[in-house]
């Protein structure tokens, strides 16, 4: 694993994606920052973190797959990776809201952000920005956020459990073909509220009841509506409310 530390950047995937065509850029080079002054979550939502207390770190990926309607897969490996580590952790009611946020009990302790670009060779390159609350403990402006340290009510080591999730990364990814139908029926059944009805937003903001059933095979949440039809929702048109 080739690892660049910097104390502040805007955004560790924007600075990875800067670098990515040099060619000492390899295949799972990571970035990590202390602090993150652009950090950015789903839909462009703004992701704050306190300096030196959390991981804040990217990490490129080329090769996974050629299609680009297989996207989600990298979702899936990546998410059980973070997950399972966490599990080692004793990490309480771990789930994953879909489709990145990575949860404890109702409480929001990290979230994923994935970028994919097509090269001139048909190739798909990869980055993927992870921030996982590690050590900090005031969230008194985040009210629906919590840390591993708030949780566990212990200290982390981050570095330690950056080289974890990037070691189980690459098992996932190695092992993907064979393990597939698995690892989409654990990220499933690790999907938070799911087979709970809950309220929902659609994108015009009318609210509406639904069950989570899953998610389609190109990452759609698919949700049990009142009148028993069961429908594909893509980000930009689902918010779950709790």
């Amino acid at each position: 694993m080739k690892l660049i530390k910097l104390d502040a950047i805007d955004s560790t995937n924007d600075f990875l994606k800067g670098i990515s065509s040099l060619p000492e850029t390899v295949n799972f080079t990571v970035v990590t920052a202390e602090v993150q002054t652009k950090g950015r979550g789903q839909m462009g939502q703004k992701w704050e973190s306190e300096k030196g207390k959390n991981l804040i770190m990217s990490i490129l990926v080329r090769d996974f797959f050629q299609d680009i309607n297989l996207l989600f897969h990298l979702n899936i490996a990546f998410a059980l990776a973070v997950i399972e580590v966490l599990e080692n952790y004793k990490v309480p009611e771990l789930s994953i809201k879909w489709p990145n946020d990575i949860m404890s009990y109702s409480k929001k302790i990290g979230g994923i952000l994935i970028e994919n670009s097509i090269k001139s060779d048909g190739a798909i390159e990869s980055i993927i920005g992870l921030g996982l609350n590690v050590n900090q403990t005031d969230f008194s402006d985040l009210p629906k956020a919590s840390s591993l340290a708030v949780l566990c009510e212990v200290e982390f080591d981050r570095e330690l459990i950056l080289e974890l999730i990037v070691k189980k990364f690459k098992q996932k990814i190695n092992l993907w073909q064979e393990n597939e139908l698995f690892f989409w029926n654990y990220y499933s059944q690790l999907l938070f509220k799911k087979g709970v009805p809950m309220p929902f937003a659609d994108e015009k903001g009318i609210h509406f009841m639904g069950i989570i059933q899953g998610v389609s095979s190109v990452g759609k949440l698919q949700v049990l509506l009142e009148d028993d039809s069961v429908e594909d929702f893509d980000i930009k048109e689902i918010q779950l409310l709790y």
